[in-house]
């Protein structure tokens, strides 16, 4: 699929970020959007302009206590209550905007990559194939949060800190002058400027270099909290089956096992977090002793005044600050730049999928709109994502009305369902579906979403499409109309329902859905032979003019259908390889077996 990330520098890295997300300022409501944009800038302006007001008042203070005198003093407090009100207003606004931003852009790029996912079996096929997308589900939900978040605070704090940079070098310039070495006249013009350069170069050096291993730590434990999360919610997903089997002392050590590889990667991110964590203190709090301690000679000599010295020394920590913005984000540089890397991972490989849709048809499986009331398999060859050719050479007409079974080789016929449903695109020829309404595909476990009983019993479509009476009769015809008191009851069916039963809701939804085609994958393996009879008689008593084509290993099943598909795999194993012109097989084509039954 497509090349790892973690390996790209980050040049490349930022540039397919960048176009991935900014469409978002070109979107629909793109002037909203723009115009918060630009309060930010502007509140972020407001409080640059203040920092510098408080950066005066601090001198005007000091001047004040200097000189003893009670009414500049009081002047001084008035004018710190004013600033200290502004502060929080603009703050409040500032922060206001910020998670405005920050939600909405989330919203925007959620909605992007979930689009994505659940286009054209995306979902599924993801699973198929290999690249760096394990846990779409946390890459969508957590990673992208983090990322939205994350990047908009960075940037905020990145033109923070430009700004003062260049408002507080001209203020150090200005009010510290120029430096002479004793017994010389050499001067230094601006070396207070000098020394903070000198600081904060010192102190990014040496902070990069202690927290270069925070970034591969913090990317592997992201994918281990990732794998736990994942484990843990397959553990609950499949409850019923883990009970039934007296499981849980296997999850239990699958769950640990996972932690315990969490474990050990948060201790390496610790670490990663040590170095720099133990620089960064001893950093910070010389920090607003030196510039003091370099200035003092020049303030007991008379040289400067204490308003301008508390200026100065407040005008290098703000300096010497903007210029540590690298080290004092790296870690959320660190968090931000895995979650970057696992979310364009799983669009990228999505993007990848869209491209072999794309590709010529002779180097995949064309699935098309008909103009005639058949399905029609021309030509068609099935294989797996790595070329392993399961069926070739398959043609096949099935017309309205007719009733076709379908058997062999599980992995083929199952296989060829998906095929007709447009998620295996692996291969090469033509699937023309009827024309009309859709297939409806019933798989061997039906979905059953999280939502009132008769939403899953309308599914996909929405329940007032239905009628009451309509949802009676359909629970009724497939041997749960048990069912219908609890149809305006919201739970969640797929636990508290036995499988034979959650079989039965699958007819119910056909029954009440009333399909012209039908394609069902096993669908009754969890019913008795009396059962599995009775449902079929039902199914052609309901559905009398429906086509059927139906995939079952039950011989008692075959007096219910026209004809017989016997579909199994080649002999001898091949490849399918596909180059930009043409595909081919590794060694001689095998017809599969199809025969015809009455």
């Amino acid at each position: 699929m497509s090349a790892p990330l973690a390996s790209l520098p980050p040049r490349r890295l930022s540039w397919q970020f960048l176009r991935l997300v900014t469409p978002y300022w070109k979107s629909a409501n793109k002037w909203q959007v723009r115009g918060y944009t630009l309060a930010l800038l502007l509140f972020t302006l407001a409080q640059v302009a203040l920092a510098i007001w408080m950066n005066y008042w601090s001198r005007e203070l000091f001047d004040a206590l200097e000189d003893k005198s009670l009414n500049d003093l009081l002047m001084q407090v008035g004018t710190f209550v004013l600033i200290f009100i502004l502060t929080m207003a603009v703050t409040a606004l500032h922060m206001q905007v910020k998670r405005w931003l920050q939600l909405d852009w989330r919203r925007w790029l959620t909605a992007k990559v979930l689009d994505q996912w659940m286009t054209r079996g995306h979902h599924y096929q993801l699973q198929l194939v290999g690249g760096e997308h394990d846990n779409p589900d946390g890459r969508i939900a957590e990673d992208i949060r983090i990322v939205t978040e994350s990047s908009i605070g960075l940037v905020h704090s990145l033109v923070y800190s430009l700004l003062i940079f260049g408002s507080f070098v001209d203020i150090l310039l200005t009010v510290t002058g120029s430096a002479t070495f004793p017994g010389t006249a050499f001067m230094v013009p601006g070396y207070m400027v000098i020394l903070a350069f000198a600081y904060a170069g010192a102190g990014t050096v040496f902070g990069l270099l202690l927290g270069r291993p925070l970034i591969t730590a913090t990317n592997k434990l992201q994918t281990a909290e990732a794998d736990f999360r994942f484990g843990l919610g397959r553990s609950r997903s499949n409850s019923e089956s883990i009970a039934l089997m007296h499981g849980e002392d296997i999850e239990r050590q699958n769950a640990k096992t996972f932690f315990a590889r969490l474990s050990q990667r948060w201790n390496r991110q610790t670490l990663g977090y040590l170095g720099i964590v133990s620089f960064s203190s001893g950093y910070g709090a010389l920090l607003p002793v030196f510039p003091i301690l370099l200035m003092a000679p020049q303030y007991i000599a008379g040289g400067m005044t204490l308003g301008v010295l508390m200026q100065a020394a407040q005008a290098f920590q703000k300096l010497t600050s903007a210029l540590s913005w690298p080290i004092d984000n790296l870690g959320e540089l660190a968090h931000c730049r895995a979650s970057i890397q696992r979310v364009l991972s799983l669009y990228n490989d999505m993007q990848v999928l869209d491209e072999q849709a794309s590709e010529p048809q002779e180097h995949r499986i064309s699935v098309a709109q008909s103009t005639q009331h058949e399905l029609v398999l021309r030509d068609l060859c099935i294989a797996n994502p790595d070329g392993l050719i399961l069926l070739e050479g398959f043609n096949q007409v099935v017309r309205r009305g007719e009733h076709v079974l379908i058997a062999g080789d599980p992995t083929v016929t199952i296989s060829l369902f998906k095929v007709v449903a447009g998620l295996w695109p692996w291969g090469h020829g033509e699937v023309w579906l009827p024309e009309g309404p859709a297939i409806s595909f019933l798989p061997q476990r039906p979905f059953l979403p999280h939502a009132s009983l008769q939403s899953v019993l309308s599914y996909p479509q929405p329940a007032e499409h239905f009628t009451q009476a309509a949802m009676h009769h359909a629970l009724e015809c497939a041997g749960i109309a048990w069912l219908a008191p609890r149809l305006t009851e919201l739970d969640s069916w797929d636990r508290v329902l036995p499988l034979r039963a959650q079989q039965r809701l699958g007819f119910a939804r056909l029954f009440l859905q009333q399909p012209a085609w039908v394609f069902i994958e096993e669908a009754t393996d969890a019913f008795d032979p009396k059962g599995e009879e009775g449902m079929m008689d039902m199914l052609y008593r309901e559905l009398p003019n429906a086509t059927l084509l139906t995939i079952s290993f039950h011989t008692g099943l075959e007096r219910h259908y026209q004809r017989k598909l016997l579909l199994n795999r080649p002999a001898q194993d091949k490849y399918l390889t596909c180059s930009t012109s043409e595909c081919s097989l590794t060694t001689a084509p095998v017809t599969p077996v199809v025969t015809a039954a009455d």
